[in-house]
């Protein structure tokens, strides 16, 4: 995650874009607009009729979702490891393996 983390910064920073409207709202927004644009992927399609023919597209829809979520975490100074490893841990709590197969 490191090695992303930096990369994203770096190319924020050669555009002068990494303060100017990368604030925690605007990301939350275009996070929100991205993974809709990777929800449209698959409108009017079957599952694997959707991946067949948008495979491409999926692929920079998502890296746009996690490059905002790479941004929105660093601006809310949030490690992305930890808070993944605690939802993770908070869902086990929730959903056990026995209670939910």
């Amino acid at each position: 995650m490191d090695t992303i983390k930096k990369e994203v910064h770096q190319f924020l920073v050669e555009r002068g874009w990494e303060n100017q409207y990368h604030v925690p709202k605007d990301l939350a927004i275009s996070l929100t607009l991205e993974a809709t644009e990777l929800l449209e992927c698959f409108q009017w399609k079957s599952d694997k009729e959707a991946v067949a023919q948008n495979r491409a597209a999926m692929s920079e829809e998502l890296a746009d979702v996690f490059i905002y979520a790479t941004q929105l975490a660093t601006a809310l100074d949030l490690d992305i490891e930890t808070i993944v490893q605690e939802k993770l841990a908070m869902n086990a709590t929730k959903y056990p393996p026995k209670s939910v197969k």
